[in-house]
């Protein structure tokens, strides 16, 4: 909740000034007039350590709900504003309050709901926006928003398939390189001692381990530049334009993981741009929202490319397999759509279909991975044990024999 600095009148005329908690100015003010106050200039207070609480991205999930609840509410035939009011108020998370309370707001001042949505960017995605704008044009907004709330959740569950994907050979490989760490810094200083204090030969293994052991041990500066690069390369490749054209690029070219990555991009975009068009938002600007959305920069270029093409009167279909950026399957059925007028449909069948492809995906993809990282913990754990098993061995026949 804000604070607002406000300066009013009492009923007795005279100006007070003071500090009023509310998540709008419009709320503020109607605090005011219930204390009897008549506002004269209401103002939020900031602080320099405060951030502006609507300039941050609201949760997918309150978004889906949101979408949800609106829908029930405009076929019980509430009012909107009335909606938005019980909303605000039962509304956990307060960044999301705060923006309905200002589209409240909005919508007394005479803006429409898609307007008064539109006014908050951060938390409504422009293919979210654009379709609100052509439902509301059609009179259909719950129906819409039951749309919307649908894609959401799948977009959720796709995002949930890749996260729960890769949480194990994640934790796999976290763990391993923690105990390379441990064995590297403290197991391998201490036999070094113990091998040094009997003057034996070694074997290669042990040689090679203990090798490796000093050069963690003397030479780490060169570890912590190389780590330093890394993460460089990584800011770089997540933050700058180039970078992340570069870093896409790089990950389409990996076997398994850019088939990957391609198949997500396009169920995301088969997904959008099929619940833009069905909501009746005109072909040209469902894609360019569609391509704008498109984390993707590869896909991205290709889809704008697309649609320079298509404003030129050479169609969808075409221009997108121009693209080579989509498979066979999903042409021909862009190319059905467009011939037949169910590009709708198609999307939606295309969609499907991208969708089943990733899961499958994302299983080839971690019955391949699981097993690499486990290969990997194994040959390292094993190589650890193989050097200071026969140093041990070695030494045992050396003492004997002696």
């Amino acid at each position: 909740m804000a604070k607002f600095k406000f300066k009013a009148i009492t009923p007795e005329g005279v100006t007070v000034t003071g500090v009023e908690d509310a998540l709008s100015v419009g709320m503020a003010r109607r605090a005011l007039l219930e204390r009897s106050l008549s506002p004269l200039d209401v103002q939020e207070k900031k602080s320099l350590l405060q951030l502006e609480i609507t300039k941050e991205k609201v949760p997918r999930r309150e978004l889906m709900h949101f979408s949800r609840q609106m829908a029930v509410f405009m076929r019980a035939g509430i009012p909107v504003l009335e909606a938005l009011e019980v909303m605000t108020q039962e509304m956990a998370n307060k960044v999301f309050a705060s923006v309905l309370a200002q589209m409240a707001d909005s919508l007394r001042e005479g803006s429409t709901f898609a307007g008064a949505a539109a006014m908050h960017p951060k938390a409504f995605p422009p293919y979210y926006l654009g379709i609100l704008g052509s439902a509301e044009l059609t009179g259909n907004i719950d129906v819409v928003l039951d749309q919307l709330a649908d894609y959401i959740e799948r977009d959720i569950e796709a995002r949930r398939k890749v996260s729960s994907a890769l949480m194990y050979p994640a934790i796999v490989f976290v763990f391993a390189i923690i105990a390379v760490v441990i064995i590297t810094a403290f197991v391998l200083p201490r036999f070094k001692t113990f091998f040094n204090s009997l003057h034996a030969k070694l074997p290669l293994p042990t040689r090679m381990l203990i090798a490796i052991a000093n050069f963690f041990a003397n030479d780490w500066y060169v570890v912590v530049a190389v780590i330093a690069v890394l993460v460089a390369l990584a800011v770089v490749g997540f933050t700058t334009p180039k970078g992340r054209e570069l870093r896409d690029r790089l990950f389409m070219q990996i076997p398994v993981l850019g088939d990957l990555i391609r198949t997500a991009v396009l169920e995301r975009f088969c997904r959008i741009l099929h619940s833009m068009v069905e909501a009746g938002v005109p072909l040209p600007d469902a894609l360019q929202v569609t391509s704008g959305t498109t984390t993707n920069y590869v896909y991205r270029t290709g889809l704008a490319e697309a649609r320079t093409e298509m404003m030129q009167g050479k169609g969808l279909a075409g221009p997108l397999a121009q693209t080579g950026l989509f498979p066979p399957a999903a042409r021909h059925m862009f190319l059905v759509g467009e011939n037949t007028g169910t590009m709708d449909e198609q999307l939606h069948s295309a969609a499907i279909y991208f969708d089943r492809e990733l899961d499958y995906k994302l299983k080839r993809f971690t019955a391949l991975f699981e097993p690499a990282v486990i290969v990997f913990v194994g040959v390292v754990v094993g190589f650890v044990a193989i050097a200071l098993i026969s140093a041990m061995y070695g030494i045992y026949r050396q003492v004997h024999i002696t």
